[in-house]
């Protein structure tokens, strides 16, 4: 059987827990957000008849607490106690891995430890005999050898030379041990460095753990499994595309992935790993619209004055509208179509604050429409740019993680907008260097120029040339403008040879686009010619 409750605060007694069942849970399933994560742990009891406490003390210490949710199969659950401080002591969590590695690391150390002292020893033989030589050369000098006949001191000096030449050989022998025997250890000094580094690259979790106490109640001996879940912030996932464009055919194909990561003070190993493309972290909720109060005021009652803080505060309520704290829902599998989820078919592991980790999540194909974008005003060359329109059937989420490919050629890094299901893009694969782009100011008169202030006329004519260069042709769009006036005093007049394809382009006043093919080594021209007239004494901006 299967009773789930909402988290339960209560009050945990000092007293030690009668009839106590210390468990340790695991993290089984992740659905990851692109911020934000749902946890489910999970770990398998088994009880005596009557009425028991399982204890989880395992817990992420930053685990929110309010946010948890537990049920129980193969018991009836009664009440759920939590706490953050004050936890009963845990077991260090030592992974297999880091016994060996640590284990590794001093046997190591113990080696070299043993290494250097035999190197400390043999250079105290080399000490040993430098002082041996130095007492015989003391030796031989002094009153000591004053009264001695000649024979005597022949024989003395014979000793102390043979004496002497035996301590320097003996220091030179011990100086040569002792320089093998350090370079011997070069090779442990850097396995054991390796070993630390092993070490260190298994990332340990935090001890400081937070407690639940699980009440169950059975009339039998029994066995079940506790489950718990929980949202957090600690982890997420970021979306990263790979798209390879094909310039002849206009293929384009996006290798999908994500990048994830967790934070949450625990490793997560061999979880299920569900990503979604859900935001519970952000708005989930419409904003509400307040209504709108305006007043007018006689010219001489209205006084610019410095506000009181409390009429301050009560403008500032009535012309800002106020939005009621909304509470953080739990993620859906779907959220109005435009979300996506991926189960990923493998099982993850996650190092926290260390890994992180790309996932593959397959590939989509589609067409482009190729075309060479010119925009003179601004730019040397044109870009080579593919129209697409998402018939793939899912959401393109936005992401700095989107590299770029042409014919198998990397182009760059950019940020990739959103795209949703239907929805058009234009996507760069960057600059044509062959097809040259040139913007010429041919004249510019002003009317009345002795008052500059006072000038009520400006005409201007510009060429545009375009030169494919590249050796292959190519479907060309070129993009520029004119000025446009939103005031009837300000007239504007233009014209554009030839005559430009759109007008308005995006919705935007005064930007036209040509749209043309070039063969290769062909050049085409464009002019553009305008004029503003606006009353005498008005100054233009």
């Amino acid at each position: 059987m299967r009773f789930t409750y909402p988290f339960v605060f209560m009050a945990l007694p000092v007293a030690a827990w009668a009839e106590d069942i210390p468990l340790t849970s695991e993290v089984s399933e992740v659905t990851l957000y692109p911020q934000g994560a749902t946890v489910v742990r999970e770990v398998e009891f088994s009880a005596p008849a009557g009425q028991h406490d399982l204890i989880l003390t395992d817990l992420p210490k930053n685990t929110p607490l309010a946010a948890v949710r537990v049920s129980v199969e193969g018991a009836v659950m009664g009440s759920v106690t939590a706490r953050d401080d004050f936890v009963p002591p845990r077991d260090p969590d030592m992974s297999a891995a880091r016994e060996a590695a640590r284990a590794e690391v001093e046997r190591l150390e113990a080696a070299l430890r043993d290494g250097e002292a035999d190197v400390r020893a043999i250079k105290l033989e080399v000490q040993a005999a430098k002082a041996r030589g130095a007492f015989l050369e003391r030796l031989g000098q002094g009153e000591a050898v004053a009264g001695m006949t000649t024979t005597d001191l022949r024989d003395l000096v014979g000793m102390i030379g043979e004496e002497s030449l035996a301590a320097m050989r003996a220091a030179h022998e011990a100086e040569r041990r002792a320089g093998e025997a350090d370079r011997a250890l070069t090779d442990l000094r850097k396995e054991l460095e390796a070993a630390r580094a092993a070490l260190r690259a298994l990332v340990p979790e935090k001890e400081e753990r937070a407690m639940l106490a699980v009440a169950v109640t059975s009339e039998e001996a029994t066995e079940g499994t506790v489950r718990v879940s929980y949202t957090i912030r600690e982890a997420g996932w970021t979306p990263v595309y790979d798209l390879h464009l094909t310039r002849e055919s206009g293929d384009l194909r996006i290798e999908r992935g994500a990048f994830v990561r967790q934070s949450t003070g625990e490793n997560w190993s061999d979880v299920a790993m569900t990503l979604s493309t859900v935001r519970p972290s952000e708005q989930v909720a419409p904003s509400e619209v307040f209504p709108w109060l305006r007043r007018i005021f006689d010219p001489e009652a209205v006084r610019p004055k410095t506000l009181m803080r409390s009429e301050a505060d009560g403008m500032a309520e009535m012309a800002a509208p106020q939005v009621e704290p909304m509470a953080v829902e739990t993620a859906q599998a779907n959220f109005d179509g435009l979300a996506v989820t991926y189960q990923y078919p493998g099982e993850v592991s996650i190092a926290t604050g260390a890994d992180r980790v790309r996932l593959a999540l397959g590939t989509l194909e589609t067409q482009a429409q190729v075309e060479a974008r010119a925009v003179p005003l601004f730019d040397p060359s044109a870009f080579l740019m593919a129209r697409v329109e998402n018939d793939m059937g899912e959401l393109i989420l936005p992401t700095g993680e989107a590299m770029f490919y042409l014919d198998g050629r990397f182009i760059g890094k950019q940020y990739l907008e959103m795209i949703p299901a239907g929805g058009e893009a234009d996507l760069s694969f960057g600059p044509i260097d062959g097809l040259r782009l040139t913007r010429t100011v041919l004249g510019r008169e002003e009317g009345q120029r002795g008052v500059i202030t006072r000038s009520s006329d400006f005409t201007e004519a510009v060429k545009i040339e375009v030169e494919n260069l590249t050796g292959q042709a190519w479907p060309v769009r070129v993009i520029d403008r004119v000025p446009h006036s939103e005031q009837e005093e300000l007239e504007v007049e233009w014209n554009a040879t030839p005559r430009a394809a759109e007008v308005d382009v995006d919705g935007k006043r005064g930007v036209l686009a040509w749209s043309f093919d070039m063969a290769a080594g062909e050049s085409r021209e464009i002019g553009l010619e305008y004029d503003l007239q606006w009353p005498e004494g008005r100054v233009l901006r």
